[in-house]
């Protein structure tokens, strides 16, 4: 009866673990096969259907274009540049946003003071402040990175102070029982840790907008290089090929920048949320 238990017991463990390495398997193959699909369908319909690369470039014009950036070595520069203007631009939001956010969030008068200036701002696109950028700043690195902050900073601000706004009262009162009363404590031991799920989807959403912004923000005031300037000049010379490079690009990078962020966040900072504690 023991040795009928065991084998059973033994059967459901590899049935289980049979169906989580069918789960991951389709998890990495979907993806592949879905662009492969979306890639063999491009390259059949700018072949055969548009057959012209400046509607159209198929999946080979824009490998081909890839390589002889790839062997000139603009790709190198430009990436810099354009990772140079979006740091500049997310690390001021994250600077501004989130400790502005905080004390909105926190502090009743800071939120009536603070409030009406953010509202009337917030709706302005950041494109708009194209001209001011050029004026204050030049074209330069900087003039492009402010775009990619307006673009930041408004949801970094508004999601910190959404998360610290929305703290349950009832943390607040037990740490105070247990003798956590200072405000500065309550903040870092209280109300930081519960509005952080908040403060991560603000810093993701960010920048998301910054990184579309970059590439108008390059179209303007970002120099001679940069990934969006390249996307701008290559459609100026009507090298279309060059002009999807650069999109895919600029997809990639983000798409990139979001998975590592992600796995950051969910790895280190909101751990706590799977139970572990190691």
């Amino acid at each position: 009866m023991r040795h009928r238990t065991r084998v059973q017991g033994k059967g459901r463990d590899n049935r289980l673990m049979d169906a989580t390495r069918t789960h991951l398997l389709r998890n990495r193959l979907l993806p592949v096969v879905s662009i492969a699909a979306v890639a063999i369908v491009w390259q059949l319909v700018a072949q055969f259907i548009v057959q012209n690369k400046n509607l159209l470039p198929s999946v080979t014009d824009v490998l081909g274009a890839f390589l002889v950036l790839l062997e000139s070595g603009r790709l190198a520069s430009d990436f810099s540049t354009s990772l140079t203007h979006f740091g500049i631009g997310v690390g001021a939001a994250l600077l501004l946003g989130i400790p502005l956010g905080m004390a909105m969030g926190w502090f009743r008068d800071m939120d009536t003071a603070a409030n009406p200036i953010i509202e009337i701002l917030r709706p302005v696109p950041p494109l708009a402040w194209i001209p001011f950028a050029i004026i204050w700043f030049g074209l330069t690195p900087v003039a492009a990175g402010f775009i990619v902050f307006v673009g930041a900073f408004f949801p970094v601000l508004v999601n910190t102070y959404a998360g610290f706004k929305g703290v349950p009262r009832l943390f607040v009162e037990a740490a105070r029982v247990l003798g956590c009363t200072s405000p500065g404590r309550l903040i870092r031991h209280v109300a930081l840790p519960a509005a952080m799920p908040s403060i991560a989807t603000g810093i993701r959403i960010g920048m998301g907008v910054g990184w579309m912004c970059l590439v108008a923000a390059e179209f303007f005031v970002g120099g001679r290089y940069g990934l969006g300037k390249q996307l701008w000049v290559s459609y100026s010379l009507q090298q279309m090929s060059n002009v999807v490079v650069y999109m895919l690009l600029l997809g990639i990078l983000g798409l990139a920048m979001d998975v590592v962020f992600r796995w950051y966040v969910d790895g280190k900072l909101l751990k706590w949320r799977t139970g572990e504690v190691a």
